[in-house]
């Protein structure tokens, strides 16, 4: 298969576009750590460098990918915020930075997948997605943008061929939660993360989440009625 991954620098991205590689297939790397794409093009891998927020240089770089079966879009960040300021400048960046690269992401290489018999688009949210989480207001906002905007594309696209897949997982290790300066329960490997997600990709599952034992009550309490998780939650951020 013809793959293409973003945020493949570092953490879930790289991994997958090491693992995948190894299994043969034709990765094309998305990510601007020169050093990393190097390291990737060491490997046999086809490496591009860009600036995702870029709308314009996304869509020179990223467009006409032919024969392109699976794109797994997972560039992102993240930046918390301490109530009782609001920090709307880091809000705009996390938004920026998870879901306006990747809306440019989908719109170069869209066309590319809908030429592809069996094309898969994979999108990378979280497990924070699931409820609202102190300190996560940027975050978790983002990453259910993206919850929404894969279901909708799931239904959307399903006309023309091209299957959709969101990935939410829970806490894994990479340099991006080596910052974290709080818990991180069931916290996974990035080899652990790339086993989950090429295993739900390859069983054509349309929400991949993992760990099950921390993402699943994450999923029962997004279901609970607004009043009762606002309590639960107001303890949470005491705590």
């Amino acid at each position: 298969m013809k793959i293409l991954i973003t945020g493949a620098t570092s953490g879930i991205g790289k991994q997958l576009a090491l693992d995948y590689a190894a299994e043969g297939h034709d990765i094309i790397a998305v990510g601007r750590n020169p050093d990393a794409l190097s390291e990737l093009a060491a490997n046999g891998i086809r490496t591009i460098s860009v600036d995702l927020t870029d709308r314009q240089a996304v869509l020179a770089s990223l467009s006409g990918q032919s024969g392109l079966h699976l794109a797994i879009l997972n560039a992102g960040t993240c930046e918390y915020l301490d109530m009782p300021v609001f920090d709307s400048a880091a809000f705009s960046r996390v938004l920026r930075a998870n879901v306006e690269s990747m809306a440019h992401c989908i719109e170069a290489v869209l066309p590319a997948l809908r030429q592809t018999e069996g094309a898969r688009l994979v999108g990378v949210a979280s497990a924070a997605a699931f409820v609202p989480l102190p300190r996560a207001e940027a975050y978790g906002a983002s990453k259910a943008a993206i919850r929404y905007l894969l279901d909708t594309l799931d239904i959307t696209l399903a006309p023309f061929g091209v299957a959709v897949t969101s990935v939410f997982p829970g806490f894994v290790k990479t340099p991006l939660t080596d910052k974290n300066d709080f818990p991180m329960p069931m916290q996974v490997s990035v080899q652990a993360a790339s086993v989950a997600i090429r295993r739900g990709i390859e069983k054509g599952q349309r929400h991949i989440h993992f760990p099950k034992p921390f993402t699943w009550p994450l999923k029962v309490l997004g279901l609970l009625p607004q009043h009762c998780w606002r309590l639960l939650a107001k303890r949470i951020s005491k705590s």
